[in-house]
């Protein structure tokens, strides 16, 4: 069955397969434990920390492993509001993950909050965040990739002007890694991922803290990374995650250009043969396998009902908001009417997907479309 939802998870690759039921074998002990078989696992996990900080071009002491991004948003912005000055203000990109999103909002008060905008592409205002940091700012928090439209945004821009200025920049890249080269994100002072986003076992992922800031904890009173988390580590988990990220920097993110190409020619293709499909974030870099497409007309959840039964998967946007009736949050900001969002469906490949699976996919497009057309006596509002 093409699978065409890659943003909201991914399967699990050989490498991760493999590397978790190695370690499900010979290092399933805790590695907390005293003796000698728990020490071996305590060697493995910081082998893996290593590991991490290499593909990340980081000091392996600013890794911490944790069960996956909302976990780490969670942590990152507790830590925040109980390190920065009670009335201090924090920058928010308006197209952030709802983990973000609910996150800054837990921790943060409405009047501490400022949002930043969007341009019509989805990149953000730059110029928003200058004006943000000249008034004194405090944080900033902008993601690396989007997760329903794959927009990129100027992550290494908006790092160095915080460094300049001494704010604190936080960055998600759970869309990023594993599909894009990871060198150069460790320039955000917090930087986050979801194993599962890029090959590797749900439950886990990891994050970057600063350098030098010990005073992080992401579950009081726990005793795991270094005083930094309670529960027992996920060695195994942990192990097939690195092994995803590890054969995706040395073997996949290298044919970004060839995916890209075909992602291309598949919008030129469903655009010409539906011609009234719009591309959302036509104007910006996007990643290479994510495109939401305005659809010339009927319901969302039609086309991708239509599709499924013709054993193709897509999704309306974001899976972590698929259950809400409310408009995408993402699409307005970027000024995408309420009428239109509710024709916006989200494709999303990955590295296994052929060329012949994305010609299926328009063609599939083309022969649901009527299928898709409301009755003449029902009035869509």
């Amino acid at each position: 069955m093409p699978y065409f939802d890659y943003n909201a998870t991914t399967p699990l690759t050989a490498a991760a397969r493999e590397a978790w039921l190695g370690a499900q074998t010979d290092a399933w002990q805790n590695a907390s434990s005293p003796h000698r078989a728990g020490a071996r696992v305590g060697l493995r996990l910081q082998a893996a920390r290593e590991k991490i900080g290499l593909v990340m071009d980081c000091r392996a002491d600013r890794v911490v492993f944790t069960g996956g991004a909302t976990e780490a948003a969670h942590g990152i912005m507790q830590h925040l509001s109980e390190q920065l000055p009670a009335d201090a203000k924090i920058a928010v990109n308006s197209t952030e993950h709802p983990c973000v999103l609910g996150a800054v909002g837990s921790y943060f008060e409405s009047e501490q909050v400022v949002r930043l905008p969007v341009e019509t592409s989805g990149r953000i205002e730059m110029s928003a965040v200058e004006a943000a940091l000249g008034e004194g700012v405090k944080a900033v928090v902008v993601m690396a990739a989007n997760n329903e439209t794959g927009v990129l945004q100027p992550w290494e821009e908006i790092a160095e002007l915080c460094r300049h200025a001494g704010a604190t920049f936080v960055c998600d890249a759970s869309q990023w890694l594993g599909k894009l080269p990871a060198g150069g994100l460790a320039a955000a002072d917090w930087v986050f991922g979801a194993a599962h986003k890029f090959g590797g076992p749900k439950g886990v992922g990891f994050l970057l803290r600063p350098a030098g800031d010990n005073g992080f904890s992401l579950r009081r009173g726990g005793g795991q990374e270094s005083g930094q988390r309670g529960g027992t580590e996920d060695f195994p988990g942990i192990a097939a995650m690195v092994a995803a990220l590890l054969e995706a920097e040395q073997s996949k993110v290298l044919h970004e250009s060839d995916r890209l190409r075909t992602r291309e020619a598949f919008e030129r293709e469903i655009q010409r043969r539906l011609p009234d499909t719009r591309v959302v974030g036509a104007a910006a870099e996007r990643l290479w396998n994510t495109i939401a497409l305005v659809m010339p007309h009927g319901e969302n959840h039609r086309w991708v009902a239509r599709l499924d039964k013709c054993q193709l998967q897509v999704s309306t946007g974001s899976a972590c908001a698929s259950g809400k009736d409310a408009p995408s949050h993402v699409l307005a900001a970027m000024r995408v009417t309420g009428e239109e969002a509710r024709r916006v469906i989200r494709i999303s490949a990955g590295w296994e997907t052929t060329p012949q699976e994305w010609q299926e996919l328009a063609d599939a497009l083309v022969v649901v479309a009527p299928s898709t057309k409301p009755a003449s006596a029902v009035i869509s509002i």
